[in-house]
């Protein structure tokens, strides 16, 4: 979790230099719809899809000290993934004309779309990179090494950031460009040290068709390209959708998307990191009701984390994008787009979170099917919301890209619902009165909360210089949180007295 810290501090500190340079403009519009394509072919190869097949697999081989055959298995799939991506990637920048004018951006003048089609051409060059980097992963996670992979991100980010500094100034949006393709070789690289000092490692050349684990690799990976391909399939059309609204509403939409996404992976896709190798060797073994404490556990966790955060952004969501962004090209307009679009989707960052660690429970059972058939069910509510919302949020006279925000909560809220009550079926029940138990509580303290930071921003806070008024409100909103959490939380106050007591021992252990 420190390390996804790290990442975001370095994600929002690229995010106010990509946003002071260039703002909402036309050119990062282009920049924008140019990513969507590589970011396709990234998830459906060797992202998520991967991820959740590879893992359970590959630790069931560790569990049983399987490690030539474990090796081996991660070896085919490297091949793969690379000869894939590589190929795929070297026919779409062929191509790219026709997929920009009819796929990515329609509604794009032709001068915008002449530059989205040479911006895609420079960002085809990471998807093999970011596949071995997503394989170099699964292999570490499974091993229970942690730290490196969680600092790939960060190597990203700076990669993006010297773009901006070093390389935009001379070649503007493309130095960006080639920004992100220096960070995705970091992303990759960062993750030696920790592959080295893995116990019996050895690289094979094989396409592993041999294997059964290959195979069945592949079989659990049949339903999550399913479920990325219509994730990535709502992207896409909201790319488009907001390729047709006013300047500036496709590069809102995606900030305000990595906004609310900053909790959500510091929270729930830090936690659902470290927990899937736990969860899948719990049920390697056969230890369900192990898992049944572990995940329960872990969801009360989560809410605990993930509602505060809900309510701190909606209340604080036009400073908080004023004090990052506004300044340069981001200017005050660009911050009410962007505020706009960050109320609808905060609104979904708990059910986000949850999802994170349902949908990883599933997976730990070597269950990829329902979790894909829950999400994609969402995903194509999303689909007819994303068209229906934003048609309505224009017919209100309301900036219609929050129309495209409020579908994405909408889908993924009701998949969090379904995904629990399909968990607690699969585990033969969950003591789902814990997990209500710290929602209760958890949403007691994060409504005292609300108030107060409101109270303090609407009396205090609009006097004071945007960045300590912004800063003042968060960290009042920590210690009255914490504090009522204190009192009406005294489950989660020892698991943080706890936690304080251990590193404070850690601390004051020798060296040595």
């Amino acid at each position: 979790m420190l390390a996804f810290l790290l990442s975001n501090v370095v994600g929002l500190v690229r995010q106010v230099l990509v946003s002071q340079t260039f703002g909402t403009s036309a050119a990062m519009d282009a920049f924008n719809a140019a990513a969507r394509l590589p970011d396709l072919l990234f998830s459906l190869v060797a992202g998520g899809a991967l991820g959740s097949a590879f893992i359970p697999v590959l630790t069931e081989l560790l569990v049983q000290e399987r490690r030539a055959a474990a090796w081996r298995l991660a070896s085919a799939l490297a091949n793969l993934v690379v000869a894939v991506l590589a190929g795929v990637s070297l026919v779409a920048a062929w191509a790219a004309r026709p997929i920009v004018a009819h796929l990515l951006a329609p509604g794009f003048p032709p001068a915008q779309q002449a530059l989205t089609v040479d911006l895609l051409r420079i960002l085809l060059l990471t998807p093999a990179i970011f596949g071995l980097s997503g394989l170099s992963m699964g292999v570490l996670h499974s091993h229970r090494r942690f730290l490196w992979p969680a600092l790939a991100p960060t190597m990203y980010w700076l990669g993006m950031i010297f773009g901006v500094l070093v390389l935009a100034p001379r070649w503007g949006i493309y130095g960006l460009a080639w920004g992100a393709v220096l960070g995705a070789l970091a992303h990759w690289g960062v993750q030696a040290p920790g592959l080295a000092r893995l116990p019996a490692r050895r690289y094979v050349f094989t396409w592993g068709w041999d294997m059964p684990e290959v195979r069945r690799v592949f079989r659990l990976m049949v339903p999550r390209w399913l479920g990325v391909a219509v994730v990535q399939l709502n992207f896409w059309i909201n790319v488009v959708l907001a390729s047709s609204m006013p300047e500036g509403s496709l590069t809102a939409i995606q900030v305000a998307w990595a906004v609310m996404t900053m909790p959500q992976v510091v929270i729930a896709q830090a936690i659902a990191i470290a927990a899937l190798p736990t969860f899948a060797a719990q049920a390697a073994r056969g230890h369900t009701a192990a898992l049944r404490v572990s995940l329960v556990a872990t969801l009360r966790g989560v809410l605990f984390l993930a509602l505060p955060a809900t309510v701190g952004l909606i209340v604080l969501r036009r400073p908080v994008v004023a004090a990052l962004f506004q300044r340069g090209a981001f200017d005050a307009h660009s911050t009410r787009l962007v505020a706009w679009a960050l109320l609808w989707y905060t609104l979904g960052l708990v059910a986000h979170s949850l999802v994170e660690i349902l949908s990883r429970a599933f997976y730990a059972l070597q269950d990829t099917r329902t979790p894909v058939v829950v999400g994609a069910g969402a995903m194509t509510l999303n689909l007819a919301l994303s068209f229906a919302l934003a048609a309505a949020f224009r017919a209100w006279g309301w900036m219609p890209h929050g129309g495209l925000a409020l579908a994405n909560t909408i889908a993924t809220s009701l998949e969090a619902l379904l995904l629990m009550m399909l968990i607690r079926r699969a585990l033969a029940g969950l003591p789902w009165r814990a997990v209500g138990d710290g929602l209760l509580r958890a949403g007691l303290a994060a409504g005292v909360m609300g108030v107060a930071v409101a109270a303090f921003w609407a009396r205090v806070g609009r006097g004071w210089p945007r960045l300590p008024a912004t800063t003042a409100a968060v960290v009042l909103g920590a210690a009255v949180y914490a504090a009522v959490v204190a009192g009406v939380a005294p489950q989660e106050r020892a698991w943080a007295w706890a936690y304080v007591q251990r590193g404070w021992r850690r601390l004051r252990r020798p060296a040595g």
